[in-house]
C-alpha cells in the first residue's frame, strides 16, 4: 500500500460498498471532486444528490432519507459542514438520525487554501452531541475500515478526513473498531497520543527518539468518540507522562478528550499540541506543520523538551 489521502480512501470505499448495498446514498455540496464523492456519482447517478452550496438543506434532506431507510453520507469540507451546527443538532443529532457526516480538508494540512477552508473547530463541535460518533482515521486502511463500520453502526457518525496524503501506520490485518485505540508503537518513558495525519509524524519521531534511548509509546486516537478509556488510562499508569498532537484547535479537540479521561481516572501531566488561540493561515502543508510544531521534527523536539522539563 502507498500513502493516500483519507478522502480518496473514502471515495473508493463508498463506491465499492455501493455496489452491494443500495441503501447507501451520497449527497454533496458542490465539492464532489474534492471530497471524492464524484466516484460514487459517476457509478450511481440515481443515488447521488448534488445539493449545491446549501449545506443546511443537504443536512435536512439527508435526515429525511435516513428516516426513510436509506444510509446517507453527506460530504463537504469539514469547516463548512460542521459550521451548520444548529441544523445538525436538530435534524440529525437530536433524533439520532442514521446520517454519516463526511468532513474533508480538515486542519492546516490542507495548505495554501488558507484559513477560510480549514476545519479547526469541528471535533470540538461534533463530539458535544449525544448520539454522535467522531472518527479521524490515520491511514488508508483505517479510513476504509471506518467507512464500513459507519454503515454497520445505527446512528450518526462524523468522519474527519485529510486532503493531504498520509503514510500507512497499521498492519494489513488491522481492523478498526469504535471505542478502540491501537498502540502503534510500544514504549515506557512517555505516551504520545496522536490522531489523523499526525499519527505518521508521531511514529517517525518515536523511532528517532528510540535512537537516543527514549522509549515513546504512540497511540492512535482515531475513535475520538467513543474514546478508549482503558487504553488511555493504562498508558498513563505505565508511562506517567503524555503529549497529545492534533491538527485542530487544542480547545475541545482530541487532546481535551484525552485529558477529560485522565482527569477522572488517573491524572498525570499532559501537554496538548495543536492550534492554540489562533486561526490557520496559507502556506504549504509542510511549512505549516513545521511552524505549529506538528511535523515529525516538531513532535521529536517537543517530546525531548517536555521530558527534560518534567522529571
Amino acid at each position: 500500500m502507498s500513502p493516500k489521502a483519507t478522502r480518496k480512501s473514502f471515495g473508493e470505499t463508498i463506491l465499492k460498498l455501493g455496489e452491494s448495498d443500495n441503501r447507501i446514498v451520497v449527497l454533496d455540496a458542490d465539492l464532489s471532486k474534492s471530497t471524492q464523492s464524484s466516484l460514487f456519482a459517476a457509478r450511481f447517478p440515481d443515488r447521488f444528490f448534488e445539493m449545491g452550496i446549501a449545506e443546511a438543506n443537504m443536512i435536512g434532506t439527508a435526515a429525511g432519507l435516513a428516516y426513510s431507510g436509506k444510509i446517507p453520507f453527506i460530504c463537504s469540507f469539514a469547516v463548512f459542514i460542521t459550521g451548520r451546527f444548529d441544523i445538525i443538532r436538530m435534524s440529525i443529532a437530536y433524533g439520532g438520525a442514521n446520517v454519516k457526516i463526511v468532513g474533508t480538508h480538515a486542519g492546516i494540512g490542507i495548505g495554501e487554501d488558507g484559513n477560510s477552508q480549514m476545519g479547526l473547530e469541528d471535533i470540538a463541535l461534533m463530539r458535544t452531541f449525544p448520539n454522535m460518533y467522531v472518527v479521524q482515521p490515520a491511514d488508508d486502511l483505517e479510513a476504509c475500515q471506518s467507512v464500513l463500520r459507519s454503515i454497520e453502526h445505527e446512528g450518526p457518525v462524523y468522519l474527519r478526513l485529510t486532503r493531504q496524503t498520509v503514510p500507512d501506520v497499521h498492519p494489513a490485518n488491522y481492523r478498526f473498531e469504535f471505542g478502540r485505540s491501537p498502540v502503534i508503537k510500544p514504549g515506557n518513558d512517555i505516551t504520545i497520543f496522536a490522531t489523523g495525519g499526525l499519527v505518521g509524524n508521531a511514529l517517525t519521531a518515536a523511532n528517532e527518539l528510540e535512537k537516543e534511548s527514549i522509549s515513546a509509546r504512540v497511540i492512535n486516537i482515531s475513535s475520538i468518540k467513543p474514546i478508549d478509556e482503558e487504553t488511555i488510562v493504562d498508558a498513563a499508569r505505565e508511562t506517567g507522562r503524555a503529549l497529545t498532537f492534533e491538527d485542530h484547535t487544542i480547545r475541545g479537540g482530541m487532546g481535551s478528550a484525552v485529558c477529560e479521561v485522565l482527569a477522572e481516572h488517573h491524572p498525570i501531566i499532559v501537554k496538548r499540541i495543536g492550534l492554540n488561540e489562533t486561526f490557520g493561515e496559507s502556506g504549504t502543508p509542510d511549512d505549516l506543520y513545521r511552524k505549529y510544531g506538528l511535523s515529525s521534527e516538531g513532535v521529536y523536539n517537543t517530546t525531548r523538551k517536555f521530558l527534560s522539563e518534567i522529571k
